[in-house]
């Protein structure tokens, strides 16, 4: 069995596989549009329960901001 290996450049984290990449290109827009979309949504989901977790004094309308904050890099 062949296993996916990145190369990593640490001058960049962003680097992605040429497999995944050619994966990648092959769907639609839809189709990349709705994987990062839910890419999204988890990483929304997963900062709600770290900071409800590491802030249980924080009600929702605080942890919904921080969110946004957050997942805005700032902007909101």
């Amino acid at each position: 069995m062949m296993g996916i290996y990145m190369q990593i450049n640490e001058g960049n984290i962003e680097v992605i596989d040429d497999r995944m990449a050619r994966i990648f290109r092959e769907k639609t827009p839809q189709q990349r549009l709705a994987i990062a979309f839910g890419m999204w949504s988890s990483a929304r989901k997963y900062l709600i329960n770290y900071l409800k977790t590491e802030h249980p004094d924080w009600d929702d309308a605080v942890i919904q901001k921080e969110v946004a904050r957050r997942l805005s890099h700032g902007a909101v």
